[in-house]
């Protein structure tokens, strides 16, 4: 595998994986509104990560919303519909229409940003077979240097995550087939940055930069 299967990097951090169902991570600054998505993960409530009206624009009336447990109260003062909601918190795992989805801690080691006691989230979900790992606004953190997957999204856009060089070393530790720049091009980071990620990828790990 060469490619990240079925995932689509729209803007920013928002992903589109297709497989068995369509899952949206993120949705940010879309252009569209397909409504086509059986499951939304929220990684944490910053503006540019939990967007009301973008997952509207991605959510199917039934979909599922999956977000930290510590994102409760910003959820509902977003208007979003509680009955759809699924919260989870680091380490718990949950399965929605056959879909696996694993909560994995995402926080700064040294940046005020995405404090670690904020209880926020990066995702492993498995689709088609692959463990696709979306990293969230995070560092290189022992938690992520244990993930194991076939396709890692990380944020390579440094100042409130990793930069290229410290994305590169958590993926040249853990190893996926497929490697994804993200969390760059808009608000923070450059397309440079995704290329010095791709760079400093070691043999065997291929970058897809699965841009629409």
């Amino acid at each position: 595998m060469n490619k990240a299967k079925g995932l689509t990097l729209l803007t920013h951090y928002a992903l589109r994986i297709e497989g068995e169902k369509i899952i949206y991570s993120d949705p940010f600054h879309l252009e569209k509104a397909p409504q086509d998505g059986d499951i939304i993960l929220i990684t944490h409530e910053h503006y540019d990560h939990l967007s009301p009206d973008d997952i509207r624009k991605a959510a199917k009336p039934d979909a599922y919303i999956v977000l930290p447990k510590s994102c409760r109260a910003a959820a509902l003062k977003a208007g979003l519909n509680e009955k759809r909601l699924l919260y989870l918190a680091a380490g718990e795992e949950a399965e929605i229409g056959g879909i696996r989805i694993e909560a994995v801690p995402a926080y700064n080691t040294l940046k005020p940003f995405h404090t670690k006691g904020k209880g926020w989230l990066g995702y492993v979900v498995t689709v088609g077979g692959l463990r696709y790992y979306i990293a969230g606004d995070t560092d290189n953190t022992p938690e992520a240097r244990q993930v194991k997957c076939d396709v890692a999204i990380v944020p390579v856009g440094g100042t409130y995550t990793m930069t290229a060089k410290e994305a590169a070393a958590l993926v040249n530790t853990i190893r996926p087939a497929v490697a994804v720049p993200a969390h760059y091009g808009d608000i923070v980071g450059t397309v440079s940055d995704a290329e010095k990620f791709a760079s400093l990828l070691e043999s065997g790990i291929a970058c897809d930069f699965a841009r629409d």
